[in-house]
């Protein structure tokens, strides 16, 4: 016999503006309490030291999750030249030290090179992967890796403050799995003073802004009362890259069952979409003649 899961079957997004000094993981977890949520998720964690935007997953929202996580995202940042830390942020310890100060004409130089597609090395303190095990636990050992560097697209990367000759702010624009404590560590050593981040907040992640989340401060007055309901923003904004395809009332009782539905549109054959009946998600899959074959299946 299977086990009842607790808590409410409830579904949608509720955007956290996280602050500093907690984990992606903990925020999710107050989430799920303060809802009474059976089932919760983020899209894209957050150190502990950086604050913005962290968007949650509640219920059926969790399968769209992979969408968000695709979608680019802005963060912006301080550099602080002239120390290197194990961590590549200011948490760490510091490994190595430089006099050099760039000026403003060398870093607008250098950042080009960290534009487009571009091949990046996570931190050693990073959540990649490594033989099973996660590198910051290693890490934390004392083990030292030889990372692989991985694929970024980075949209934009701008200057946006100079505040002295230590410091520069900066504002990027990037896809899936950007570490910007190695754009802070590798700009340091492409100028040759050495970086690391001061302090991140990320200000968007796809359709989702930090302006418009919720404290943790609100979430906690909030808890388990309509207040914290009505902040729920639908699972369809997780599919907002994607194109629509109205089903036919036949075709959605397919679609539920995990079956071919016929849907109305047009796209060329194998295109991911969404299929909708009278405004919401009934599944996520292929479009092939006509037909939606189902990856994902909404149960609402």
């Amino acid at each position: 016999m299977g086990r009842t899961r607790k808590g409410r079957a409830v579904s949608g997004w509720l955007i956290v503006d996280k602050p500093a000094g907690v984990t992606s993981t903990a925020v999710v977890n107050k989430v799920k309490w303060a809802l009474c949520a059976q089932k919760a998720g983020h899209a894209g964690t957050l150190d502990p030291d950086a604050t913005g935007v962290l968007a949650v997953a509640l219920g059926e929202a969790t399968k769209t999750i992979p969408y968000i996580a695709d979608a680019l995202k802005c963060y912006r940042f301080r550099v602080s030249f002239g120390a290197a830390t194990d961590t590549d942020d200011a948490s760490g310890v510091v490994i190595a030290t430089s006099a050099l100060r760039p000026a403003d004409a060398q870093i607008e130089s250098a950042l080009g090179a960290f534009r487009g597609q571009i091949m990046q090395v996570p931190p050693q303190y990073s959540a990649v992967k490594v033989d099973g095990e996660r590198a910051y636990d290693l890490a934390r050992e004392g083990e030292a890796m030889d990372l692989a560097a991985r694929p970024l697209w980075v949209d934009r990367l701008v200057i946006t403050g100079r505040p002295d000759e230590t410091h520069v702010d900066l504002e990027m624009v990037c896809g899936k799995g950007g570490y910007v404590r190695s754009i802070a560590r590798d700009l340091g050593a492409a100028l040759g003073c050495l970086g690391h981040v001061e302090w991140l907040r990320r200000e968007w992640s796809g359709p989702f802004r930090a302006d418009r989340g919720v404290t943790l401060a609100a979430i906690d007055a909030e808890a388990k009362t309509e207040a914290l309901d009505a902040r729920l923003l639908p699972l369809e904004l997780g599919l907002q890259d994607l194109p629509e395809f109205k089903a036919t009332p036949e075709g959605a009782v397919r679609l539920k069952n995990g079956n071919p539905g016929q849907v109305l549109g047009h796209a060329d054959w194998g295109t991911e979409g969404w299929a909708s009946l009278g405004g919401q998600a009934v599944a996520v899959g292929q479009f092939r003649g006509g037909e939606l074959h189902p990856g994902r299946v909404f149960n609402r």
